[in-house]
């Protein structure tokens, strides 16, 4: 069973800039779809961004459009998200999750890491 565990949390001013990792481990990443989904107590969940098994298809949500980057390194099992110009309203947890690529919805989620925006 594939397994996500997601690092690079924090506290950051506005404006700065935070880079999530999320480590997979049970198997192998590069079969899978991921995705950074984010959620605040008592919110709905938010897609963040999303990049295909292959990296060739990334799609962002309207909320950190050219201030986020998702990539991933399949050898290393690994997917990240690089966050710039942070705003207090990008306070929350940040989730990665997997999916095959032959499913519609996010299969593995890892546990989240928090990030918090404030000066």
């Amino acid at each position: 069973q594939l397994q996500l565990r997601e690092s690079g949390g924090g506290l950051v001013q506005p404006g700065g800039s935070l880079r999530l990792s999320c480590v997979a481990s049970g198997g192998t990443l590069s079969n899978y779809d991921i995705a950074w989904f984010r959620q605040a107590p008592g919110k709905e969940r938010e897609f963040v961004a999303a990049i295909s098994w292959s990296g060739a298809s990334i799609n962002y949500g309207d909320s950190v459009k050219g201030r986020f980057t998702i990539s991933r390194d399949n050898a290393k099992n690994m997917a990240y998200l690089e966050m710039n110009s942070l705003k207090p309203e990008d306070t929350t947890i940040y989730h990665c999750a997997a999916r095959r690529p032959i499913v519609s919805k996010y299969e593995y989620w890892g546990q989240g890491t928090q990030v918090t925006v404030s000066s």
